[in-house]
């Protein structure tokens, strides 16, 4: 286990396609989605043993959940959850995260992810997270994760690679490390493309060249501050001025202020697409970033008649369905093909597969016209 390795774990967001299971009080991060007996969160963080010690871990969440985050990871301490006062996207996320760590250790690498994702093999995932943090640790490079796509799927963003492995001669060898090897298994980013169409999304699989975008990075504390100077300088500018206040009392006035003057953009708009030290790493670990109830329906143990149920429930003609309800309230369910049933904290949705991109219209509806306490 090294020393320098640094886990930190984006806690901050709603899940609000996965409604009205996931909700502003109690987001999906914080169930036990896939019925294993942990959380999301748990899990996120159980899969990283052994790769980071337990105090390199660090949590990034919105302020209203750092009760929660202490409850399902009670191991960590105080200076180990960091609040944000406001949700800013991962850009700002992973400034506060980087320059918080890189004042604790110079020589820290880092390895970034969602709290929501899930992972079948993990064995598979801890190579290739030591694989890139080997590349990460010896070379000045930002390096995602990508996956390697099973169908052209439009909910996530892809990466085009450079095919053949290419020695990086201008990519900086960090000093001390001039004996590191770089690992063949890296791929030069050629371009990112968010979210594509069918049409598109189905050429991007057909060529070969394109893989999902995780949204799992693996660098240097210090290569990502540099290149928050390059392409967020702005982002930048406002940590800079605060650096010396961070891991002191006065972290949390600095952090509120900081995020007040922080824009709203993502680590890969501001940085990734824009920066020439970009590496990807394809990876197939058995990856979903259980974003929607389709994600659970696929990743899910199906019945003999391809249907998800967690929950007291009897089915009797129904195929292809997710039914996610209380264990304590019995659920009859007869003819659906194709259906979310979804019940969570005085909610019940029905709803059908194909639809469910429509659930974020459903939440702004109720907001509107039922009052927040639904959502």
């Amino acid at each position: 286990m090294e020393q320098h390795t640094y886990l930190v774990v984006m806690a901050g967001g709603i899940g609000s396609r996965f409604w009205p299971f996931s909700r502003t009080h109690h987001p999906k991060q914080f169930h036990d989605v896939l019925g294993l007996g942990r959380s999301m969160l748990q899990l996120t963080v159980d899969r990283f043993r052994g790769i980071c010690p337990p105090e390199n871990v660090f949590v990034v969440t919105n302020r209203d959940y750092t009760d929660l985050v202490h409850q399902h990871l009670p191991e960590l301490a105080p200076h180990q959850i960091l609040g944000e006062p406001i949700g800013r996207n991962t850009a700002p996320c992973i400034a506060y995260a980087s320059y918080r760590i890189a004042r604790l250790d110079p020589e820290a690498v880092m390895v970034v992810t969602p709290a929501d994702h899930a992972v079948m093999h993990e064995e598979n995932f801890r190579a290739t997270i030591r694989t890139a943090l080997d590349g990460a640790r010896t070379h000045n490079v930002l390096i995602t994760l990508g996956i390697q796509p099973s169908r052209p799927d439009t909910g996530y963003g892809y990466i085009q690679f450079l095919d053949d492995f290419v020695k990086p001669r201008d990519v900086q060898v960090m000093p001390g490390h001039e004996n590191g090897t770089f690992p063949p298994e890296l791929r030069k980013v050629k371009t990112f493309t968010e979210k594509p169409n069918l049409e598109l999304a189905q050429m991007f699989v057909n060529s070969g060249e394109f893989l999902w975008n995780s949204g799992l990075f693996v660098w240097r504390a210090d290569a990502i501050v540099q290149a928050f100077h390059h392409y967020l300088s702005d982002i930048a500018e406002v940590f800079d001025e605060g650096a010396d206040q961070l891991g002191t009392p006065r972290e949390e006035e600095f952090i509120t202020r900081a995020y007040s003057l922080c824009r709203n953009i993502s680590i890969d708009y501001g940085v990734m697409e824009k920066a020439d030290n970009v590496y990807v790493l394809p990876a197939d670990f058995g990856w979903s970033d259980l974003g929607t109830w389709d994600s659970l329906h696929r990743m899910g143990q199906h019945d003999a008649d391809e249907n998800v149920v967690d929950g007291n429930a009897l089915l009797y003609d129904t195929k292809e369905c997710v039914i996610k309800t209380p264990s304590d309230r019995l659920v009859v369910v007869q003819g659906l093909e194709g259906y979310i049933v979804a019940e969570y904290d005085n909610v019940l949705l029905i709803c059908k597969r194909t639809e469910e991109q429509r659930v974020k219209e459903f939440v702004a509806d109720v907001k509107s016209k039922k009052g927040v306490g639904y959502n």
